[in-house]
């Protein structure tokens, strides 16, 4: 998790426990978090901590994933979704018809709910028969693809290793991932299709998205990545400008 601690301090509401969640909940955007991470990064007691993540759990901002570790509750998204603000999906369709355009192949977003990627937006290429595997709403496990990769691959060091240990990545695949800025895969799902990845990051560089290619492998080729992984990053890039609010380079 790239999360920075935030002063309790800035902009700061004079209602010392609405600040405080809003600590808490600004650190879980990042992703997964375990108690000890709440607490070092916020710089807020653990009895504190834990006391207002039961709480919000009980309503619903916040929930556990199979390994324990606190995210972000069902209800944040419903609330996001009701306010109609969602700036990232708003620029996913331009973004993802582009690529589909430029490469011929689909072209979607996926966010991580827990142990699970969610296909919250998607550009369907010609003829790629994937659609009902990939279809917009689609949960899959964190256990296989090149988004999955993406999504776990610049997770903290606790992470990576729960990662690893449910046996979906090893630590040189991870590894690789974070070195070369792109991942991709071979049959993953569907014999003769590929797929090829790159991650959005938010306002403080943490990974909020996978920006994902997929298609036959006649179209994308045996090595996706590397043929596409810069249009990809640039694309990713594109998409977190957005919610960064300063613009792309190279965009």
């Amino acid at each position: 998790m790239n999360a920075v601690a935030v002063s309790t301090e800035e902009r700061a509401s004079g209602v010392g426990v609405l600040d405080k969640t809003s600590l808490l909940l600004g650190v879980l955007a990042e992703g997964p978090a375990s108690l000890r991470t709440l607490t070092e990064v916020t710089g807020l007691h653990r009895a504190t901590v834990h006391r207002l993540a039961q709480a919000l759990e009980c309503i619903r901002l916040v929930t556990r994933d199979s390994m324990g570790r606190f995210t972000l509750g069902p209800r944040i998204e419903e609330l996001a979704e009701e306010a109609g603000r969602d700036r990232l999906l708003e620029s996913a369709d331009r973004v993802l018809a582009e690529l589909r355009v430029r490469t011929g192949a689909s072209a979607r977003l996926y966010r991580r709910h827990g142990d699970l990627k969610v296909c919250v937006a998607t550009a369907e290429g010609p003829g790629t028969g994937r659609q009902a595997r990939s279809a917009l709403g689609v949960a899959l496990p964190l256990k296989a693809g090149a988004g999955a990769q993406v999504l776990l691959a610049w997770e903290d060091p606790d992470g990576i290793t729960e990662a690893i240990g449910r046996g979906g990545f090893g630590a040189v695949t991870l590894t690789k991932v974070r070195q070369q800025g792109w991942a991709h895969s071979l049959g993953v799902g569907e014999l003769g299709f590929a797929a090829a990845a790159a991650p959005v990051r938010g306002a403080t560089g943490g990974v909020v998205a996978a920006l994902v290619l997929d298609g036959p492998i006649t179209l994308l080729s045996r090595a996706p990545g590397r043929l596409y992984g810069g249009l990809l990053i640039d694309a990713a890039a594109r998409l977190g400008a957005v919610l960064t609010g300063w613009p792309a380079q190279n965009s």
